[in-house]
């Protein structure tokens, strides 16, 4: 029943928004600039194991597009807009230390690993700004838990959405 109650609470919307905002941003800012080249944050820099320290999907204009996101949605939270814009930069540090991680398991810029991929850059941030978003553990859970479904099902969504096949040019044809 307590659980119950805290999903209808709705106290973890405010921090899944934010969530939402400063994740998702530099993925709109890829799309919005698509063809444009972005600098890497790593600066194509390897570590001692010869691969990259980051990837190339970590870039300035990720952190940037966050960093404003957070900003921008702060005063819809009742916060203020530094709180907003250093929500934004830990949720891409949170994702620059997911993709180090993977990085030093061999896995390639872009790939997917679930839970690493969701937890750190959703985690980081609430754990610094609990007190100013008025959080508990138990809603702060909640937050990163739905973050991570909703995460990891548009992930899931746009992966099959391209590796879909367009259908052949015969396929709409009777003979």
């Amino acid at each position: 029943m307590p659980a119950i109650i805290l999903v209808m609470d709705a106290a973890w919307l405010p921090p899944l928004a934010v969530l939402i905002a400063t994740n998702s941003a530099p993925v709109v800012a890829a799309w919005l600039w698509r063809g444009r080249p972005a600098r890497p944050i790593d600066g194509g820099r390897t570590w001692r194991d010869g691969r990259p320290l980051l990837g190339s999907h970590k870039t300035w204009r990720g952190l940037a597009a966050a960093v404003l996101a957070g900003a921008a949605m702060a005063p819809w939270l009742g916060l203020a807009v530094w709180r907003g814009a250093l929500a934004g930069l830990l949720a891409i540090a949170g994702d620059a230390a997911s993709s180090f991680v993977k990085r030093r398991l061999g896995r390639p810029s872009g790939a997917s690993v679930h839970g690493l991929d969701q937890l750190p850059e959703a985690l980081l941030p609430l754990l610094v700004l609990w007190r100013p978003l008025g959080l508990d553990v138990a809603t702060a859970v909640v937050a990163v838990v739905a973050f991570a479904v909703l995460d990891a099902l548009t992930v899931r969504g746009l992966t099959a959405l391209r590796h879909r096949r367009p259908p052949s040019p015969d396929a709409g044809r009777r003979s």
